[in-house]
């Protein structure tokens, strides 16, 4: 099993690279039969062509930065969760998007299933 440093230390890698902008990056942190679910109630996205199809028509198309908001939580048994906020360009306007992903590893820590949680309602004027 996945120790709990190494699912605080791939997650807190997660938001670097979004911070980056390395789609490529990103891709490499799941397993190839991964799941993402973001926001949470929206489909599932199977697999990495679709995974990081996700994120080349997201990520890939505005610039953002992401900053962790509190620490990684990690469990004994490959599952963790990170509070981070994202800050963007939406509808023309400087917002912050207030995020929770919850992420299951596979046991060569490998990111299995990533689900974030979010709305409309967690995105507010940008932060400084």
């Amino acid at each position: 099993m996945i120790s709990a440093e190494r699912i605080q230390a791939s997650m807190a890698r997660y938001v670097e690279l979004v911070d980056a902008g390395d789609i490529d990056g990103i891709v490499a942190l799941y397993a190839t039969d991964a799941v993402v679910e973001d926001p949470v109630g929206n489909p599932p996205i199977h697999g990495l062509a679709a995974i990081e199809q996700f994120y080349r028509q997201g990520l890939g198309v505005s610039r953002v930065s992401a900053t962790l908001t509190g620490p990684v939580r990690a469990t004994l048994n490959g599952c963790g969760a990170m509070p981070f906020r994202v800050d963007m360009t939406w509808g023309g306007q400087a917002c912050s998007l207030q995020v929770i992903d919850v992420m299951e590893f596979d046991a060569e820590g490998r990111i299995r299933s990533m689900k974030a949680y979010w709305s409309p309602a967690n995105i507010g004027p940008q932060e400084s």
